[in-house]
């Protein structure tokens, strides 16, 4: 009988064991099926699901001078973007020097990466080089309709640019026509002169008298956001 006991208690000792490693199981699965859960919802978080905005452009928008690329244009977009709480990043894809011919051969490579809305910012370094107008706006056209063949859903947008009439007076005006009449032809935003109130001010450009100040890249920043915010 005393055997029978020992017997029915460890029998009883095994069940409770089991029973427990069977909870325990259970959790455990439990945990790893929530684990499995929460990064399921990491990978499709909002950061994950951010829209791209593309700055392509020359040395205004690399922000050439500055002690900080965040005090750029485009950064300060960023600052404002994220200040609103809107699902988008900007790609700052500024290169000084480059002129409109530069950008032509650079932009395949961009669009390697998928992108929402493109602001082009370039022909600056053409005026200032004399390059002739019919030149740039055969680039800048031709940078435009890559854009729109990869993404024909982007919203496209032009920065306009303008030159001191020191190439004269007739190249100037051509020069400055020709943005107004690719944004006219392609439909599409026109930001009627970048450096709106920062040009031509000596306290708003450093010391070469062309490139911003971070005082200046913040009024460049709502010479843009003014054409962009009703896009995002």
């Amino acid at each position: 009988m005393a055997f029978n006991r020992i017997f029915v208690k460890h029998a009883q000792r095994v069940g409770w064991l089991f029973a427990f490693m069977v909870v325990l199981s259970s959790c455990n699965s439990a945990k790893e099926s929530e684990e499995k859960t929460e990064t399921k919802k990491e990978t499709t978080s909002p950061a994950a699901t951010k829209k791209t905005i593309v700055f392509f452009g020359n040395s205004l928008t690399a922000g050439y001078g500055l002690d900080d690329p965040s005090e750029s244009f485009s950064g300060l977009i960023q600052k404002r973007i994220d200040s609103l709480g809107l699902a988008y990043k900007v790609v700052n894809a500024g290169v000084s020097g480059e002129t409109t011919a530069g950008g032509n051969s650079r932009i395949d490579w961009l669009l390697k990466q998928h992108l929402d809305v493109f602001v082009l910012e370039l022909g600056g370094n053409d005026g200032l080089r004399g390059i002739p107008v019919a030149e740039t706006k055969k680039n800048l056209q031709a940078i435009l309709d890559k854009v729109k063949a990869k993404y024909p859903d982007a919203q496209l947008v032009l920065a306009g640019m303008q030159i001191p009439p020191n190439m004269g007076k007739t190249y100037a005006g051509e020069f400055k026509a020709v943005y107004k009449e690719i944004a006219d032809k392609n439909n599409i935003k026109l930001i009627p002169f970048l450096l709106e109130g920062v040009g031509g001010e000596a306290k708003l450009n450093q010391a070469d008298g062309i490139h911003p100040t971070a005082e200046g890249h913040r009024i460049l920043a709502e010479n843009v956001w003014v054409i962009i915010k009703d896009l995002l």
